[in-house]
């Protein structure tokens, strides 16, 4: 995954992903650097425009499981919260023996 952040500071920095380039940012980051990664990077974003790239796949990748997730959370939350009302009600129920 740092090839790819290091590729796209790179860019975001408009310089050209370039093997040197993306070696140099790996070791400013303090990682070592595999020559054959950086190499197969280059290759892979050879001829991509990238800022095309994640434009396509930010909003939709990221909105998806988000509106997907919501009704899960509301139902788990009714759940947790008929559990803790009963731990509650049986809490109450052995101090009043304590008194009775």
């Amino acid at each position: 995954m740092e090839y790819v952040y290091a590729s796209m500071v790179l860019h975001a920095a408009g310089k050209k992903v370039d093997e040197a380039g993306l070696a140099n940012v790996l070791k400013a980051a303090g990682l070592q650097v595999d020559e054959a990664r950086v190499k197969a990077m280059v290759a892979a974003l050879e001829g991509v425009n990238i800022d095309e790239a994640i434009k396509s796949a930010a909003v939709p990748a990221v909105a998806a499981p988000a509106a997907a997730a919501a009704p899960e959370k509301a139902e788990e939350k009714k759940e947790e919260k008929k559990v803790e009302e009963e731990k509650d009600e049986e809490a109450l129920a052995g101090l009043g023996a304590l008194f009775g």
